[in-house]
């Protein structure tokens, strides 16, 4: 059975730790996750939070970042929507181009997609959704799919 929960955050990355901490507390299942992969989702979402406040409303306070959750027992599912025109993922820099390392930002989709079993956008270009699938043997662990999120639509 899924659980799902949405909130909507200000466009403040002051509020960004919290926001990350009430996901996982709220995920008894992120609770006996293998630190490495609380780790993962930790990181990944703070980068998806920062990216959707910095770039996506362009630091506007006046704008909000919605957060999705499904959780059931295959995985974590979260969507993380911004207000912005959105942009076209396809066309970042390689952050390991010898350009790239010296640049001061541009890894934070990269440490994303490393970081999580799958990483995904919507046509738009303002919605992000990561997955990151429970090992087996985990406890968490079931035959049930996670929602498929390859073919969103516009936010």
């Amino acid at each position: 059975m899924d659980r799902q929960f949405v909130f909507e955050l200000p466009n403040d990355l002051a509020g960004v730790a919290s926001a990350v901490e009430f996901i996982l507390l709220r995920c008894e299942t992120c609770q006996v996750m293998p630190p490495r992969h609380q780790f993962n989702v930790r990181v990944s979402l703070a980068e998806a939070l920062s990216n959707a406040m910095i770039y996506g409303n362009r630091s506007d306070p006046g704008k909000q970042v919605r957060v999705e959750v499904t959780l059931n027992g295959a995985g974590l599912r979260i969507r993380i929507a911004d207000q912005g025109e959105g942009f076209d993922p396809s066309q970042l820099p390689d952050p390991l181009s010898e350009e790239g390392v010296q640049r001061d930002g541009g890894r934070g989709i990269f440490l994303m997609r490393n970081l999580m079993d799958e990483v995904s956008f919507n046509e738009r270009g303002n919605a992000v959704t990561l997955v990151l699938r429970f090992p087996e043997g985990s406890g968490a662990a079931s035959t049930q799919p996670l929602p498929d999120t390859r073919h969103e639509a516009s936010a």
